[in-house]
């Protein structure tokens, strides 16, 4: 099983942000809701630490307290680029350093994603198609390159 100690610092870092990264990339791509969407990223953490033991590396990131310093980014745009960019650098990054543990990473940046999503109903749809386009960019960063 990979752990914390098998990356350097600056990869742990990325890694460990992936998963707010991208709940924030899904939270900015549509207005409204705020606080549901912030709470619906909560409760994800807190859903995945009950199923400890499932990944090392999982536990490992939800044993920690989700922090995502909105000065990181400028603008929205830029945290959806470069938020984005990042998600496909973690995944390269686990598919080199720890491929077993990829599937469990991505479904778990994937679902606090779309908790968030799912969290506010806008425009009369409980996913907008802001957000919807969020959660497949998203997720097409995290798969495998074709």
């Amino acid at each position: 099983m990979t752990t914390k100690a098998d990356f350097e610092p600056e990869e742990w870092n990325r890694i460990l942000n992936g998963p707010m990264t991208a709940g924030m990339i899904v939270l900015t791509a549509s207005s409204g809701g705020t606080f549901r969407e912030t709470f619906a990223l909560a409760g994800a953490y807190n859903d995945a630490r009950k199923q400890h033991g499932a990944s090392q590396l999982l536990d490992e990131i939800v044993s920690t307290r989700p922090e995502f310093d909105r000065h990181r980014f400028q603008s929205t745009e830029e945290l959806r680029e470069k938020g984005l960019e990042q998600l496909g650098e973690i995944g390269a990054l686990l598919r080199a350093k720890a491929p077993e543990e990829l599937p469990a990473y991505r479904a778990f940046v994937i679902d606090v994603a779309s908790r968030v999503a799912a969290a506010h109903e806008e425009e009369g749809q409980d996913v907008s198609g802001a957000e919807q386009a969020a959660l497949d960019e998203v997720r097409a960063r995290l798969q495998d390159p074709a």
